[in-house]
């Protein structure tokens, strides 16, 4: 049986590691027709402003959407209250329902078994849904 992907879910925070798998997940998106949802955790000092988007996240978003030739109507955003991995493990779960989870990995390691991040690695241990960890640097380009 095929599954079919609807929704990919990314993890974004701004970070040049999200940035890349962003952009992988855009490009992937382009090319099957699937939905993003942007997924943004917020901590504890940002529930006191209430869960937003920043302006320069927006911004980068739409960037990278562009770059890749993305269709602004394909992509939303999640933002809600928690700490990164478990606001991403329940992306598998309504409102978003994703079929494909997609991170970028933090890792700074030159060991090739400790580059993953904390997250990334948590994520791979929990995830009920297929899990993208998409590498940064010279290798990911």
């Amino acid at each position: 049986m095929t599954q079919s992907l609807n929704t990919i879910a990314v993890g974004y925070d701004g970070s040049e590691p999200a940035n890349v798998a962003v952009r992988w997940a855009f490009t992937v998106a382009r090319q099957i027709g699937a939905d993003v949802v942007l997924v943004h955790a917020v901590g504890l000092l940002s529930r006191l402003e209430g869960p937003s988007v920043s302006p320069d996240l927006l911004a980068s978003v739409h960037r990278l959407a562009a770059e890749v030739d993305l269709a602004p109507s394909r992509l939303r955003w999640h933002v809600t209250d928690g700490d990164a991995c478990s606001v991403l493990l329940r992306a598998a779960d309504e409102p978003i329902a994703a079929d494909l989870l997609v991170v970028g990995s933090r890792g700074q390691s030159v060991h090739a078994g400790l580059l993953l991040g904390s997250t990334s690695l948590q994520l791979a241990e929990r995830s009920s849904i297929p899990l993208v960890i998409v590498p940064s640097g010279r290798d990911a380009s």
